[in-house]
């Protein structure tokens, strides 16, 4: 299927950017699990998930500011969520997180999947997406595994 090349990019923008959100929803969920955890759990927390998710989250953020300067389109805002409640715990707040995580990558394979990114013929968005992709691979089983840790 034919896309018109700026409706195209106009729909990849839009994508991209939903998926950064996500990605940001769970930058802040797990900022909001961090606050809740003592000092050891808390590095824990950072070096096993906080840091590839923000590290995703830089990432896409650029692929999608670039995307747009490259083709002239608006470039997106990206707001930090708001604090959850706290009542919601460490686990509550890894769940929003891994979440947030999938959708992202949903979004992200689907648009890869889709051959909009191809026939657009951006390499650099093609690149930046699968490198986002990457970066988030690994976080639902980081999270189990750190939620298996926590109890001990």
């Amino acid at each position: 299927m034919a896309y018109a090349t700026a409706e195209a990019q106009q729909q990849l923008l839009d994508a991209l950017a939903a998926a950064t959100e996500d990605i940001g929803l769970a930058l802040g969920a797990l900022g909001d699990a961090y606050e809740l955890l003592d000092d050891a759990s808390a590095d824990q927390l950072e070096e096993g998930l906080f840091g590839a998710v923000q590290a995703a989250y830089g990432r896409a953020k650029r692929t999608h500011t670039e995307f747009a300067d490259r083709h002239d389109l608006p470039r997106g805002t990206f707001e930090t969520p708001s604090p959850g409640a706290p009542s919601r715990g460490v686990k509550g707040f890894l769940d929003q997180a891994v979440g947030a995580v999938a959708r992202a990558d949903g979004a992200l394979a689907g648009l890869q999947d889709s051959m909009m990114p191809v026939e657009v013929g951006d390499p650099d968005l093609r690149a930046g997406m699968a490198e986002v992709r990457r970066q988030l691979g690994e976080v639902a089983g980081q999270a189990r595994e750190f939620v298996r840790r926590l109890g001990r």
